[in-house]
């Protein structure tokens, strides 16, 4: 018989206990007692009914992100793993809720929670304008695949479409539509429906689990769902690019409208015509400016230029000398008619004389002396005198 220390017993039944399926992965109900929040943060706590109880801890990152929390006498349904902790069975919570809710309820809130916590609800790619190949994820017989195809002729007939059939109800729903959006990847399609029509919250569970959300979540293209009726919200709602509130309308959300891209077509010609006219007329008129100061830096344009404005320059130069001769002329004649006038000749042929005294003109007696020899000069002809006598 094997012997066993007590370290080594406890060791063997964490071991089991952490490789069982149920209590490693286990929802319990039980009435909170002994509940205390340590100074670190961490909760400790005992779950109890009338004939057993379970310590109970909720570490500090988990408490951080509940939205509930324990209190003395309350009932909750909680969600986590048993080990074994010093001789004794804790189980280690990860998620609670109000006992009352209900099993389902309580695992889709402690998924949707752990989900979020682990950043996969944040994640919203654009979708493609207009999208070439579309996948569609969804029952072959179903209502809500004709519908969708119907709307996809209408509004988009250009875009391909992909249908990867899948159980989306039952036990086996969850795998098969983690099998077909992984066939679809291999098509490379733009964008993603994922659909089924309405149901009670237990025919939609297979988009509330767990492999189903983190295969959308996986999807290199962006990925649309529209699983049930509008006030129908699954755990691949969240974690989707986009959710619809029906496959109809996750069907008109991924395409765009004929109709209305030929209405919009229309109206950006027009504009586009506007603002082609005016920029072409624009153009003209700088087009005119440049052809202007081509002609005015125009080298031939230039000399004959500069030939205009020496054959102006030269009349405006010939007119000012001709105006400058002109002037002269009259000064001439005017110097000559003073000249004429002034001219001592003709003074002496009207019978005057000039008296001279030693070659100089004289003026006043009181310049000479009796018995002084003075000349006379007639206009025609000189006399020669001697003065005997002098009066004032």
């Amino acid at each position: 018989m094997e012997q066993l220390s007590v370290s080594e017993l406890c060791g063997y039944i964490n071991a089991v206990l952490t490789s069982d399926p149920v209590v490693s992965d286990v929802w319990v109900y039980g009435e909170v007692s002994n509940c205390k929040r340590h100074s670190s943060g961490h909760w400790y706590l005992t779950l109890k009914e009338a004939d057993a109880r379970i310590d109970a801890v909720i570490w500090r990152s988990t408490a951080l992100r509940l939205s509930y929390l324990p209190q003395d006498g309350m009932a909750i349904l909680g969600h986590g793993k048993v080990e074994l902790y010093n001789g004794r069975l804790q189980i280690y919570l990860d998620f609670i809720t109000p006992a009352g809710e209900g099993l389902l309820q309580a695992q889709y809130e402690r998924l949707k929670a752990q989900l979020e916590a682990e950043g996969l609800t944040e994640r919203k790619r654009p979708l493609p304008l207009f999208p070439q190949r579309i996948g569609i994820v969804t029952s072959p017989t179903g209502a809500a695949l004709q519908d969708m195809l119907n709307v996809l002729r209408r509004r988009f007939p250009l875009a391909e479409v992909i249908i990867a059939p899948a159980l989306v109800q039952g036990e086996d729903a969850a795998p098969s539509i983690v099998e077909a959006l992984y066939e679809l990847f291999d098509f490379e399609p733009d964008v993603i429906i994922v659909a089924r029509g309405g149901g009670s919250i237990e025919d939609l569970w297979a988009f509330n689990e767990e492999i189903v959300a983190r295969a959308v979540f996986a999807s290199p293209v962006p990925v649309v769902t529209g699983v049930g009726h509008e006030t129908d919200t699954t755990i691949v709602d969240f974690v989707a690019d986009l959710r619809a509130p029906t496959p109809s309308a996750a069907a008109e959300l991924v395409t765009p409208d004929l109709v209305t891209l030929r209405d919009e077509l229309i109206s950006h010609v027009g504009l586009l015509h506007g603002l082609f006219q005016g920029r072409l007329q624009l153009l003209r008129s700088e087009l005119g400016q440049q052809q202007q100061q081509l002609l005015r830096h125009n080298p031939q344009m230039r000399l004959h230029q500069a030939h205009e404005q020496v054959n102006a320059q030269q009349q405006q130069l010939q007119r000012t000398i001709q105006r400058m001769l002109e002037m002269a002329r009259l000064k001439v004649q005017v110097a000559e008619r003073s000249l004429v006038a002034l001219n001592p000749e003709r003074t002496l042929a009207r019978g005057y004389a000039v008296v001279l005294h030693n070659d100089r003109s004289l003026t006043n007696t009181s310049h000479v002396a009796v018995g002084d020899t003075i000349n006379i000069q007639l206009h025609q002809g000189q006399l020669q005198a001697t003065i005997t006598e002098l009066r004032d």
